[in-house]
């Protein structure tokens, strides 16, 4: 198995408690939601960032994590985490060409494997459709505690609503000031048509300064702590 050095995702106090609190939420909404599908309604909401952390928070917590990058047309986890060399991706394995084995990367973080995209397919929302992406999920279930999936956005392409199809449920990423109400309703709508639930919605991106609200909860609840 080969493995690779993820780059550290700094963070400060309030997004370490927030990362925590997006944990525990998700182990307290069942059992039997183990694999988890992050979309967002258009790239750069900060969806891959909001994912791994998760990923790597659940591996800190003791559990056994597969993250698996589902972002065939656009992935921008090589990019940055410099990994070198050539290594399979999730494309090699859905067109058939390598086995599971050989696309399963370990990390430095104990417990947390990753299954990166691999190369950029023609055909990206039809390999997702193929029965091998069901297989590997069905085997990760067995084998991991979670498997978080980072799949493209929903509101600029197909392939999230059919890899929902595989997923226990979803989670919305949604970055603060940048997209309308109208337009969230949209995307939230066309994943409950594919009938995985949604545990909820991530507010990404919140200015905390200009924010008096969250400032002053954070401030009051997690002040103490913090010194």
């Amino acid at each position: 198995m080969q493995e690779v050095i993820l780059r550290n995702i700094e963070q400060d106090y309030r997004s370490n408690e927030a990362y925590k609190s997006l944990r525990t939420n998700i182990e307290f909404s069942g059992s039997d939601k183990k694999v988890i599908m992050f979309t967002s309604c258009t790239p750069n909401e900060g969806k891959s960032t909001v994912s791994l952390s998760l990923a790597m928070s659940f591996a800190e917590g003791g559990k056994k994590v597969l993250f698996i990058d589902g972002d065939l047309r656009k992935s921008v986890l090589v990019g940055r985490h410099h990994v070198h060399g050539e290594i399979k991706g999730l494309s090699h394995f859905l067109s058939g060409r390598v086995e599971v084995s050989d696309v399963i990367v370990k990390t430095q973080q104990e417990g947390l494997f990753v299954i990166f995209a691999g190369i950029v397919p023609p055909n990206p929302a039809e390999l997702l459709g193929t029965r091998r992406l069901e297989a590997l999920i069905e085997g990760a279930r067995k084998a991991y505690d979670y498997v978080i999936i980072d799949a493209p956005p929903l509101g600029s392409v197909i392939d999230s609503a059919v890899i929902a199809r595989c997923c226990d449920a979803s989670v919305l990423v949604i970055s603060a000031n940048t997209i309308s109400r109208k337009f969230a309703k949209s995307v939230k709508d066309q994943l409950e048509k594919t009938g995985c639930p949604i545990l909820g919605v991530v507010l990404n991106k919140v200015d905390m300064k200009q924010n008096k609200y969250y400032g002053n909860y954070y401030g009051n609840y997690y002040g103490d702590y913090g010194k």
